[in-house]
């Protein structure tokens, strides 16, 4: 017992970490039974985007979600995400629709993958920036 007390005592600066670690392990534990399992814990994402350079575009491609979608509180069609993607896009994956196809973590680069593994299925996200422009995520799935 004298032993398991000096690791605890001896990450003092760690305690919350370390909290928060067995909290980690508990989630993913539990399934499906706790609200950011679904965020936290998957390895892949499906995803579509849209990317412009300058954010009234961006703003102007959000706008049309909101009007169609959003502000109505439903979910934006894959189909009708497609077609906005195709049209405002300026990744070359606006061709396909914005689909950028299952990625894993690690892949994308800072916000892009912080955005892309904290949407929900089926949610889109609000435009953000990141060094490539300005982008709306729709996650339609993921997986361990």
């Amino acid at each position: 017992m004298g032993k398991d007390s000096k690791p605890k005592d001896s990450g003092k600066g760690k305690g919350k970490q370390a909290a928060g670690g067995s909290d980690d392990g508990a989630s993913k534990g539990k399934g499906k039974g706790g609200k950011s399992d679904g965020l936290g814990t998957c390895t892949y994402v499906k995803a579509r985007h849209i990317l412009c350079e300058k954010q009234g575009k961006i703003n102007e491609a959000y706008k049309k979600l909101q009007d169609g979608w959003l502000n109505n509180g439903e979910k934006v069609p894959p189909a009708e995400f497609a077609k906005l993607a195709a049209e405002y896009s300026e990744c070359p994956s606006g061709k396909k629709g914005g689909d950028l196809g299952w990625f894993p973590r690690g892949k994308m680069a800072g916000p892009f993958q912080d955005v892309a593994f904290s949407t929900t299925i089926g949610a889109t996200s609000a435009p953000f920036k990141s060094t490539h422009g300005y982008h709306i995520i729709l996650c339609e799935g993921r997986k361990n």
